[in-house]
């Protein structure tokens, strides 16, 4: 059985900081929404002229005319009072709706770039920020060594289910021989219980968390991954670094970490898929040819450069990130300059096509 790797806790510049990862989240799950339309807003700071040119060039309906109009007026506000967002901002994010019958606004500056969004959806479009800021995943935690365990589940940074199990272990025998021969095949017994009584409860928790950490003293949690069926070891990475006694802002550091680690590699599994269908057909690179896919529905994947807002058919990927959403195209937001530079996909998109067009 493959053993998952361990991760030394090394954040790099590109990682968002812990601090900033908890507000945002807190953020997140603040934005409270229950209207039937929204308008998400992200820009660069300094840059909300352009987003205004957008939003009066397109034409929407007369309540949604009501949403845009209100976030012009936040755009303008921010930029007479630079303060009110706070020191070191890279991107601004707005959302926007109607509940009964007034606008709602919320805003939130961030110390990162995030590409240029402008899109109409059923609820605030917060994909940039699960991609590239690692935001509202799911993501567990197990603490254990050979006496007792500690499962959590969190979205984001919030708690939102955890379990403790223990047992008696003697730890040794005084007589020696058979009888101590005897008693530690009867301890190792009870230990292999026990992590098979913990790994029922991990199923029964975990499964549709993206990341299981493994952490706790020892090598109790090598012995029980041994317990854990191929489907939730895809799953687990081991976190030496903490144990039950860890605080709790350095777990989320933890967290956070393995979280970039695990989307690294799901962004490299993503352009190796595309790679690979490039000579069948189903892949697209002109954006002139993948906004007519998305049109026609026939976007699988659409694999968008984080910093396509620096290229002058920007308005036009805007569009096409808008389409993408509304025929259920998945959305893939690349940061990583190594993939971006390899790909030629700088200031633009690709595309994983559903079948082939003409």
């Amino acid at each position: 059985m493959k053993i998952p790797y361990n991760t030394t806790i090394r954040p790099e510049f590109s990682e968002i900081t812990s601090s900033e990862w908890l507000m945002l989240n807190q953020f997140l799950r603040n934005l409270k929404y229950d209207a039937c339309d929204c308008i998400s807003v992200y820009y660069p700071y300094g840059k909300g002229h352009k987003i205004i040119s957008l939003l009066k060039e397109t034409n929407r309906t007369n309540s949604l005319e009501r949403i845009e109009s209100e976030i012009e007026k936040k755009i303008a506000s921010i930029k007479k009072n630079p303060s009110s967002i706070g020191n070191s901002i890279e991107t601004i994010c707005i959302f926007g709706w109607i509940k009964s019958g007034n606008v709602q606004l919320k805003h939130i500056g961030l110390s990162k770039k995030l590409p240029y969004i402008y899109m109409r959806s059923k609820n605030p479009f917060l994909k940039p920020l699960a991609d590239i800021l690692k935001t509202q995943q799911n993501i567990s935690l197990v603490i254990l060594d050979q006496k007792k365990a500690k499962i959590q589940k969190f979205h984001g940074n919030t708690l939102i289910n955890e379990s403790s199990m223990k047992i008696n272990l003697h730890g040794r025998h005084k007589k020696g021989g058979q009888s101590q021969g005897r008693f530690m095949r009867a301890r190792q017994t009870k230990i292999h219980v026990f992590y098979k009584k913990i790994a029922i409860k991990v199923r029964e928790m975990c499964m549709d968390s993206e990341l299981i950490l493994l952490g706790g003293p020892g090598q109790a949690k090598t012995e029980f991954f041994d317990e854990l069926d191929s489907e939730l070891t895809m799953k687990c990475r081991f976190a030496d670094t903490i144990s039950f006694s860890t605080p709790v802002n350095d777990v989320f550091k933890n967290m956070l970490h393995h979280l970039y680690q695990h989307r690294r590699k799901h962004v490299k599994e993503i352009i190796a898929r595309y790679e690979k269908l490039i000579k069948t057909g189903l892949t697209a690179k002109k954006n002139s040819v993948i906004y007519n896919a998305l049109n026609l529905g026939a976007v699988d994947t659409l694999i968008v450069s984080a910093n396509y807002h620096s290229d002058s058919q920007f308005k036009n990927i805007v569009k096409m990130l808008e389409i993408a959403k509304t025929t259920s195209s998945i959305i893939e937001f690349i940061s990583s300059p190594n993939i971006i530079k390899k790909l030629d996909i700088d200031n633009s998109v690709l595309a994983i096509l559903r079948y082939k067009i003409k």
